[in-house]
């Protein structure tokens, strides 16, 4: 039996209203349109990789409430090939949600609730060497129990059970981030962004400071490779040392919205991972995927499958 890819973490709902205009305090203004569209770490990174390869076995783990929205998303993970046994319904708590309020082509305000996601742990992830070979576990700093700990013990559950770990995490403007660093002795993959890696190492998260931060972050216990990508290239430090690629130079127009590229671009990354392939191929169908996920303005369409997304950007410039 081929084994698979488990992604666990955060698992949400953008609830996305569109308003004419944002009212001042005590008036209302009416909601013109509303549509629902899954988020977080495991929606996206998981039907990704379901995109990405479809005979790949992806396995959601995370926790919904017991209601419509928690309803919506495993009913869209499902139809995209994934299996969402290991997902978690909680009778008690509402599946993890945002209100996003904006004006066409103007402002956004969101407003989050942390939910079912807020009482995910350790303990709500069963590991079974025989179906994973790999377990990515995202997004740190916003699990308020794997932050508190459990994180770190799913890790060390995982690497004792001869499971490949990677992570990656939120950009937040905290101190928090000095939390994750003893969870990087049981990491064999970080894959995170610039913001991230300077806030991780303590290096500014600059183009030219990227070896420093990989080095940093491999030296603080990163088994395998730490992957960053930034808009204009990405970056690999293995044991087989440290690469550099410019993304592409994409033509006027073709961008239609940026959420969920950092996911796409993890999810190719993993699928590099997950094949074997070397740190050059690993991080050009991370930027073939990201660029991808970039043509649509909901966060994971826009992916393709590995061979269609590498054929696709054959015929596209790199950055200088």
């Amino acid at each position: 039996m081929n084994k698979g890819i488990m992604v666990a973490g955060n698992i949400l709902v953008d609830k996305l209203n569109e308003i004419a205009a944002f009212p001042a305090a005590g008036e209302l203004t009416k909601i013109l349109s509303f549509k629902m569209a899954a988020g977080g770490c495991v929606p996206n990174v998981a039907a990704d990789l379901a995109a990405i390869d479809p005979s790949l076995k992806v396995y959601a783990c995370g926790a919904v409430g017991k209601d419509e929205e928690g309803a919506f998303v495993l009913r869209g993970l499902s139809e995209r090939g994934v299996d969402v046994s290991g997902v978690k319904i909680i009778p008690s708590e509402k599946t993890s949600f945002t209100e996003v309020m904006s004006v066409a082509g103007g402002e956004r305000t969101f407003f989050t609730y942390a939910g079912a996601s807020a009482l995910f742990g350790d303990a709500d992830v069963a590991l079974d060497p025989q179906k994973i070979s790999m377990l990515h576990l995202g997004y740190f700093l916003l699990l308020d129990k794997m932050d508190a700990g459990d994180g770190l013990k799913l890790l060390r559950r995982a690497k004792s059970a001869g499971i490949k770990t990677s992570i990656d995490l939120v950009s937040e403007n905290s101190d928090r981030y000095s939390s994750v660093l003893p969870c990087l002795e049981y990491v064999d993959n970080l894959i995170i962004n610039e913001i991230e890696g300077g806030k991780l190492s303590g290096v500014a998260p600059e183009r030219e400071n990227l070896y420093r931060i990989c080095t940093a972050l491999k030296g603080a216990g990163v088994k395998e490779r730490v992957i960053i990508h930034m808009p204009e290239v990405c970056a690999c430090l293995s044991e087989r040392g440290y690469l550099e690629m410019p993304s592409f130079d994409l033509p006027e127009g073709f961008i239609k919205g940026s959420t969920g590229a950092g996911d796409a671009f993890c999810a190719g990354a993993l699928t590099g991972i997950y094949r074997g392939d070397g740190e050059e191929d690993i991080l050009h169908l991370a930027s073939c995927e990201a660029a991808l996920s970039l043509r649509t303005a909901d966060a994971v369409s826009g992916v393709i499958k590995r061979e269609d997304a590498l054929e696709f950007c054959s015929s596209l410039k790199k950055r200088n």
